[in-house]
């Protein structure tokens, strides 16, 4: 009987054809008249209901009366008697969607058989151009739209009405025609809603089964057949157990539905899958009551395990991620190529962070969270490659964030499927890691071109877009420092395109690093620290053909190029250590610059102090060839070491600005590293001009901070006492008298955390601040303000220490090593126009250069004291301290030689001609009398000195007020007898008074 009816069947398909089905298909959409009531609402519904009938009764009078349609009636009969589901129902709705459904099946078997019949010709050679023959199952556009509306009614009418509550998008929240429709379907008629849902999704997914139409169904009502389905094979009974009369569905058939989900599932586009998958899982709003109020319902939680359920196994199916990543990223409106929002949704972040928690969640099916990273990382570090822009931002924000979350959540195994698989590249030529034999053949490349950029590119994605500095993810890339280096300093030699990559990977690092471990790296850089993993001594960097770089291995050096391969070595080192100074210049901010240029003063007193260890010869006579060939290796190392520190000094002294140090700890540091070089400099007695002056400039620094020009906090002094022990160092061993002077100064304050500060340093602050360079040249502006700081304080205390300069002065070999008659005329005359320079730094050190001489009575020199006094005398008027102090200094040991010459003139200058010379100038010359007197070691008495209407003269110098007297043996008994309190004077003059009296009482 069965192959009599698909006998028959197929007589009738043989001769029906598309165009009858699709024109019934029409008919039953066609609109209906409407009606004249005044109620919006019943007509609404009455129309709807009467356009269904009527359209049902003409399709009935089309089968009854024309002729033409006798086949297709044929054929619908037969579909429907195969048909196991119900088609009649007082409920129009359902009667009109079983008579659609019955015309979709018409048309699906119609199509199966002229597609199964088509042959087509062989194509003709002669006329390649011609296209192919279409296939005539193949549906126009007119036609297509056709079954998109009957698809479109079949879903309204058919499925939707008959979901619950929290499944799928509730037809009230879609079109006002949906809310009708909602309205007019009657629930309480035969069959019964499941049924009518079962029939509806189980006729659908019989005609998707031709491929056109398929995609037709698919397309748009994926979501609700998929909610459909999810309702039929999932949803728990609301009684139980229910007797096989009194359920709705038989096992067999939600067994049939839960394998139709899982089988359109696997046959959908799987971004789309995964899109209706999370719109059924987040429960889109719903109306539960009749009310105004409407309720929003929430999904079930049986169908939000289940989309949860059907989500991971999605993801768990090769290329899951990025359906995942599409599946949410184009439901936010970014489209499969990008679409207009692709901007908008590549910066949205909390959608980004929303992907990234789901991809690093292990769901329950995986075995364990090894087994779910091991399948799923692959996939991750491919979001990185896509090469369409749009896409490839939004999927690069995606992977990044999922990298740090996974980095965060699981470091270990983070570590092991994400980050070694990026920095592999880098590893393999470490010069840690053991390159096989096989690689070892000069010029084999061991990282291709595109290798070695995908490497940068992920890292710079990951490190530095992501930025999250991260335990794991900073210790990963530690390792690979020093190869990422070289590669920088080797994209500098020409154009690349991860040059910038590389820098921004290498200041990103530096920045997060400890502070020791970022310095330990730029030793490393720098070529100071072997035990830093570089890039292997048999591996080089070369340009590859697309314009990238590669690495491969060397090739071997001839005998005739080796003086070619030592110069190479030379200049790479000479290139990286100013390529590491040019990567500096943009760590100020954060204060590596200072701490590395401080470290690199520290390395400079070492090197001092083992240059003069070297020079202590050993005997190498009961050494053997070998033990001597070591030695010699390793003295041409430490020789190398020492001329890269200099080499490094040296550029950071040129590159860097003077914000360099960025708080106190950095200046305390640099202070202690200044005197400690000053110390060991006395200890191997290798004092010297430049020594000195750098040693000024130091403490000069500490002046100003003491001085006011820092607010300093409890917390400073402490990081200042570290100062204490080189300053007393300083202070009683260093031979010149004014850094002697201001050491102990600096100590006092320093110790009583400024309650008791001399006025050098609060002078030396105030200033410098006032100080302005006139020729905007950074380097003078450092050098010639930092020493003005230092011995603008020593002005105000030169009395004592020009008392112990004296007697040190009459025994010259005490203080320099230097004998009398060593001074030859060429380094005078060179000292003496030097005192003419305009650079302030080479005038003040050729001043105090003659000083020195002059203390150690020198010969040639003091056969020229007429043109040193004219020297010294002319350099007092200098607005610079440094340089002013020097010719006081000068002046004063001139004066301790020739007294009877030298006195009386500068008395003259002082008393008389007062209208020319300024207060300044005055005080100058005052100092330079006590200065005097002080060193001759008499009782001295100024009866006409200063009438103590001069409050800037007075106040500089409290011996110079008549009446003062002082008694230059302050060993015995009280140093100061003044007796003028009384008399009338400047209230500024008369304060300091006070305040000298009450000190030399204490």
């Amino acid at each position: 009987m069965a192959a009599v009816r698909q006998a028959a069947c197929r007589r009738v398909l043989e001769k029906c054809g598309l165009e009858q089905i699709l024109e019934a298909l029409k008919l039953l959409l066609s609109p209906g008249e409407g009606s004249g009531s005044n109620s919006l609402q019943i007509t609404k519904h009455d129309v709807l209901l009467a356009t269904l009938k009527s359209n049902l009764s003409a399709l009935e009078d089309k089968f009854l009366k024309d002729p033409h349609w006798k086949i297709l009636k044929l054929l619908r009969d037969e579909i429907a008697n195969e048909a196991e589901w119900p088609q009649d129902s007082v409920d129009v709705t359902w009667h009109f969607t079983s008579q659609t459904l019955l015309l979709l099946l018409c048309l699906k078997e119609t199509m199966l058989h002229l597609a199964a019949d088509f042959n087509p010709g062989k194509p003709n050679p002669k006329t390649p151009e011609t296209a192919p023959a279409l296939s005539p199952d193949t549906l126009s556009i007119s036609q297509q739209k056709t079954v998109q509306s009957v698809l479109q009614f079949v879903v309204t009418l058919g499925v939707c009405p008959y979901l619950v509550p929290g499944v799928g998008v509730s037809l009230r929240y879609r079109t006002e025609f949906g809310a009708v429709v909602q309205d007019v379907v009657c629930l309480s008629a035969a069959p019964s809603a499941t049924r009518r849902l079962y029939t509806s999704c189980r006729v659908l997914l019989s005609v998707a089964q031709h491929a056109s139409l398929g995609s037709l169904v698919f397309c748009r009502h994926f979501g609700d057949i998929a909610a459909g389905l999810c309702q039929l094979g999932f949803c728990p009974s609301k009684r139980s157990p229910l007797s096989p009369e009194e359920e709705v569905l038989t096992e067999e058939e939600r067994a049939l539905s839960r394998k139709a989900l899982r089988d359109i599932l696997d046959q959908v586009y799987q971004p789309l899958a995964v899109r209706e998958l999370l719109i059924l899982q987040g429960g889109p709003p719903q109306s539960c009551s009749e009310g105004k109020m409407q309720v929003r319902c929430r999904a079930p939680a049986w169908l939000r395990r289940l989309c949860g359920q059907l989500l991971s196994e999605r993801l768990m199916r090769p290329s899951g991620v990025q359906a995942v990543v599409r599946g949410i990223l184009e439901g936010a409106g970014a489209g499969a190529a990008g679409g207009s929002d692709a901007e908008a949704t590549a910066a949205d972040w909390k959608k980004c962070d929303l992907i990234a928690k789901i991809l690093a969640s292990c769901p329950q099916q995986s075995l364990s969270p090894e087994d779910y990273y091991r399948d799923i990382c692959p996939q991750i570090l491919d979001l990185f490659h896509f090469q369409d822009k749009l896409t490839a931002r939004q999927f690069q924000r995606v992977a990044t964030t999922t990298f740090v979350t996974m980095s965060r959540e699981q470091p270990q195994l983070a570590a092991k499927y994400l980050l070694q698989p990026v920095l592999a590249p880098l590893h393999r030529c470490l010069s840690t890691t053991e390159i096989p034999e096989s690689d070892m053949v000069p010029g084999t490349i061991l990282v291709t071109e595109e290798q070695l950029s995908r490497c940068i590119e992920d890292i710079y994605k990951v490190y530095v877009v992501g930025n999250e500095p991260l335990s794991v993810l900073v210790d990963s890339l530690l390792p690979v420092l020093g190869v990422l280096f070289s590669l920088y300093c080797f994209t500098k030699q020409g154009v690349s395109h991860i040059r910038s990559l590389c820098q921004e990977i290498l200041l990103w690092i530096l920045g997060r690093l400890e502070r020791k471990k970022a310095i330990a790296s730029l030793k490393g850089f720098a070529g100071l620290d072997k035990s830093v993993p570089s890039l292997h001594s048999l591996c080089h960097f070369r340009a590859a053909t697309q314009g990238g770089i590669m690495i491969t291995i060397k090739e071997a050096v001839c005998d005739e190029d080796e003086d070619e391969a030592l110069y190479q070595k030379v200049s790479s080192e000479q290139c990286r250590v100013e390529h590491l100074g040019g990567l500096l210049s943009h760590c100020q901010e954060c204060g590596l610059t200072g701490d590395f240029f401080i470290f690199c003063l520290k390395e400079l007193t070492h090197v001092a102090v083992e240059n003069e260890t070297e020079l202590k010869m050993k005997s190498f006579s009961n050494k053997n060839l070998l033990e001597l060939e070591q030695h010699q290796t390793l003295l041409v190392e430490g020789q190398e070491r020492k001329l890269l520190v200099l080499q490094l000094v040296a550029l950071l002294c040129e590159k860097m600005s003077e914000q360099i140090f960025t708080n106190i700890t950095q200046v305390v540091d640099f202070v202690a590293a200044t005197l400690q070089r000053a110390c060991a400099s006395l200890v191997h007695q290798a004092e010297s001009t430049v020594e000195s002056q750098t040693l000024s400039m130091s403490m000069g620094l500490v002046a100003v901070m003491l001085g006011g020009a820092v607010q300093l906090k409890s917390s400073d002094f402490a990081v200042l006492k570290q100062l204490l022990p080189p300053l007393e160092k300083v202070s009683s061993t260093y031979p010149d008298p004014v850094i002697q002077e201001l050491a102990a100064d600096l100590r006092i304050t320093i110790s009583t955390h400024g309650a008791f500060s001399t006025g050098a340093v609060s002078v030396a602050a105030q200033s410098t601040l006032n100080k302005k360079d006139p020729e905007g040249k950074r380097e003078e502006q450092q050098q010639t303000s930092y020493k003005k700081y230092s011995d603008m304080s020593h002005s105000h205390h030169e009395p004592q220490q020009s008392h112990v300069a004296s007697h040190e002065g009459r025994e010259p070999s005490t203080i320099a090593n230097q004998k009398s008659g060593s001074v030859t005329t060429e380094e005078l005359q060179e000292a003496l126009l030097s005192a003419y320079d305009p650079q302030i730094p080479t005038r003040a050190a050729a001043l105090r250069t003659l000083s020195r001489w002059i203390e150690q009575r020198e010969a040639k020199v003091l056969d020229v004291q007429e043109k040193l006094l004219k020297i010294f005398l002319e350099n007092l008027e200098h607005e610079d301290t440094f340089v002013y102090l020097s010719a006081i200094q000068g002046v004063a040991l001139l004066s301790d030689v020739y007294p009877e010459k030298i006195l009386p003139g500068l008395l003259a200058q002082y008393d008389s001609s007062k209208d020319r010379h300024t207060t300044e100038t005055r005080m100058k010359v005052g100092e330079v009398l006590m200065r005097i007197v002080r060193a001759l070691e008499f009782f001295v008495f100024f009866p006409g000195g200063s009438d103590g209407k001069d409050s800037g003269c007075s106040a500089g110098d409290l011996d110079l007020i008549p009446g003062s007297r002082r008694c230059p043996r302050r060993e015995h008994g009280n140093p100061l007898q003044y007796s003028c309190l009384g008399k009338p004077m400047d209230r500024g003059v008369w304060q300091a008074m006070v305040h000298e009296v009450s000190k030399s009482r204490t």
